[in-house]
């Protein structure tokens, strides 16, 4: 459906009006570089869903990460995070992962794209690092590290169906709300709107909806990576990888960065409960 090359993007922009953007889900893609002896930020495969074929030209080592996407190589089954070995001419699939919504595929070397301001990341908001692959595509490989890998296999928890909760502080703007603590209040459901740029949710049940104070206009300012923008429509955003850097629209409260990959790993109609929490 859709596979960028990511890394941990490009740091230092923010006065250029230039986002960050990298890997939707952290963990996973720097499990994968450390699997093959790269270090943590080499550019690597963001991959939705599944649904990917590669073709050696040499030969490589290679890991799949993140949402646990059947695996062949030649047809042969292989273990999610896990070091593959593969020779000149092999083939390996991705099958489509029944949980999850996105596996990372890393190379020995990284992949060797140009970088653009100082990163290989694909941005989907501003347009900008190499553009999503497509058939007939070909990814130049960069030199091997020094490094080898030092476990065959790696022990990561299970991605499931299950409802992801997420640690949430209020604020800065929770103040434009009658009853802002009504975020941690009952489910919410992953829409079907939903993009590396935000998760878009819809209120399951009977839940307390977020009511605004009153429809003063906002003044743009700034927003982080997992900031909750309300906008009109009341369905709270959760800001990703390649979200806009400021926003119009008040951010009740900003989800723990190490509750980030959870959610960016949650697939439309998933349930979201938030819990609030305090230093």
């Amino acid at each position: 459906m859709l596979c960028t090359v990511q890394d941990f993007g490009r740091r230092g922009w923010f006065h250029s009006g230039v986002g960050v953007a990298g890997a939707a889900d952290r963990g996973s893609f720097a499990l994968a570089n450390r699997l093959v002896g790269n270090d943590e930020s080499a550019a690597a495969i963001e991959c939705l869903i599944g649904g990917l074929r590669l073709e050696t030209t040499g030969p490589v080592v290679m890991s799949v990460t993140g949402a646990p996407a059947p695996i062949t190589v030649d047809g042969r089954r292989e273990a999610h995070a896990s070091v593959l070995y593969l020779r000149a001419g092999q083939r390996l699939d991705l099958g489509h992962a029944a949980a999850g919504m996105r596996s990372y595929l890393a190379v020995r070397g990284g992949i060797d794209v140009a970088p653009v301001l100082g990163s290989r990341s694909r941005d989907t908001l501003a347009g900008i690092g190499p553009e999503p692959l497509r058939a007939g595509d070909e990814l130049p490989v960069g030199a091997a590290p020094r490094g080898w890998p030092t476990v065959a296999v790696a022990p990561v928890a299970a991605l499931t169906g299950e409802p992801v909760l997420a640690r949430v502080r209020l604020g800065p703007r929770d103040d434009w709300f009658t009853r802002a603590a009504d975020l941690c209040a009952g489910q919410w459901q992953v829409s079907t709107d939903t993009d590396r740029v935000g998760v878009r949710l819809d209120r399951v049940g009977d839940g307390p909806a977020l009511v605004r104070v009153d429809a003063t206009e906002l003044p743009t300012e700034g927003v982080a990576l997992g900031a909750i923008q309300i906008p009109p429509s009341g369905q709270p955003v959760v800001f990703l990888a390649d979200h806009p850097i400021t926003g119009g629209y008040p951010v009740v409260g900003t989800v723990l960065d190490a509750d980030v990959d959870l959610l960016a790993q949650a697939r439309p109609g998933q349930r979201v409960r938030f819990r609030m929490w305090a230093p």
